[in-house]
């Protein structure tokens, strides 16, 4: 009765309810009766009217509709997004909302939701759009989620703008391709640069070498002195444009490792060989401790060996007297062998408040025009990032004016 009215009945006591009424003809002998089932539907309105509230809270817009596609229900989220009075969109099909190109396969993709109704995302893996009453366009992210009614399976869409969103992502994919171009360029520019500063370098450190040699013949104290400045201010500058070139070759993903059977006893012989002339040429004593059996782990020995060097001449570099060693051990950690270098010394030591910031690149704790010790502050930072690649950590133990000890810890792969 009064199909798409509302209908309501009155108590004895005057007050009135929402009603559902149903009507059936009797025929008797007296004539047509008619039977009136009348429904009190007042918790059913209660519970509509909760979930149209609810409906215009949603912070998005919720566009309703049947198994055939006609909308069935819209929040003022809707009526503003695409534009159009909530009276326009009743009862129209759902294609009003989407552009052209898009109709002919937006019904079947309703009918398909229609036959496993389930809660999901519309755009599986395809950008979507709106379209407004004024025939602009927007792209939109869209969630489906199915209701049962008593009008039957109804689809609730949720709909959102994402104009804004789509503009940023476009941003920082640009920005993404500018960072990516500047960083390609910077790695030619390096590796260029680190090619012709080379070659004349080692020229350098060759021929002041062969004089040092005395072959061309004698020299004089001061000719000898400036000579071994000169080589030893070419060996810093080669050494700083290697750490460059490791540090772009890192950044860019093309520094690669090679894991290996390494004998970690051999590598520790040959870095106390390597550094043993300039501990002695400092007037510091020299210690190497290794354990009696080999120790061989799977490693990149090229970048082992680099690391450690850097801790070396680190530790070298910051001791004016004392002593240097370094020692290889092992030991049991969470069921796993754990092998570990430690380079410790007797120099200048580290604050505790300057502990944190030792391995940023470029990093110098003393940075005034007087310093003491010459560097780039590359050193630390580089060992640390080589560690990483090849699964290690790097830890610091320091007293200020006591010393400090480095260990590289290596887990067992």
């Amino acid at each position: 009765m009064g199909a798409g009215l509302e209908l309501y009945g009155r108590r004895k006591d005057g007050s009135e309810i929402p009603v559902e009424i149903s009507l059936s003809p009797l025929r008797t002998q007296e004539g047509t009766l008619v039977m009136s089932a009348v429904r009190d539907i007042s918790d059913r309105k209660q519970a509509e009217q909760k979930f149209r509230i609810l409906l215009e809270l949603a912070p998005d817009a919720i566009v309703i509709v049947d198994r055939k596609g006609h909308i069935f229900l819209v929040n003022s989220q809707a009526e503003k997004l695409f534009g159009y009075e909530r009276a326009e969109l009743l009862g129209k099909p759902l294609e009003i909302l989407v552009p052209d190109r898009f109709r002919n396969t937006h019904s079947g993709q309703r009918r398909g939701f229609f036959t496993a109704p389930h809660p999901r995302g519309m755009d599986r893996g395809q950008d979507l759009f709106g379209l407004r009453r004024d025939g602009t366009e927007f792209p939109a992210e869209i969630s489906l989620s199915p209701m049962e009614t008593e009008d039957g399976t109804l689809v609730s869409s949720a709909i959102r703008d994402i104009t804004e969103r789509k503009r940023i992502e476009r941003a920082l994919s640009d920005k993404n391709i500018e960072l990516e171009r500047a960083a390609e360029g910077k790695n030619r520019f390096l590796a260029t640069m680190s090619h012709e500063l080379r070659t004349p370098l080692n020229a350098i450190i060759g021929y002041t070498g062969t004089l040092l040699m005395r072959l061309p013949g004698p020299l004089t104290t001061d000719q000898e002195k400036q000579l071994s400045t000169v080589q030893n201010s070419a060996r810093h500058l080669l050494s700083l444009i290697n750490d460059l070139l490791d540090v772009a070759k890192i950044e860019s993903g093309k520094f690669r490792v090679h894991l290996e059977p390494t004998s970690c006893s051999d590598v520790a012989r040959e870095l106390a060989a390597t550094l043993r002339p300039l501990v002695e040429k400092r007037g510091l004593q020299f210690r190497l401790q290794i354990p009696s059996d080999d120790v061989v782990i799977r490693t990149d020995r090229r970048t082992l060996t680099q690391i450690l060097i850097n801790l070396a001449n680190n530790a070298i570099k910051f001791t004016d007297a004392g002593r240097v060693d370094v020692a290889l051990t092992q030991r049991q950690e969470g069921g796993k062998k754990v092998t570990e270098f430690r380079v410790s010394d007797t120099g200048c030591g580290i604050k505790a408040e300057d502990q944190g910031r030792l391995f940023q690149a470029f990093t110098q704790l003393d940075s005034s025009s007087t310093r003491r010790y010459e560097g780039t502050g590359l050193g630390l930072h580089l060992s640390q990032v080589l560690a990483a690649l090849i699964d290690a950590k790097i830890s610091l133990e320091s007293e200020y004016g006591k010393g400090s000890a480095f260990t590289l810890s290596i887990p067992e792969a």
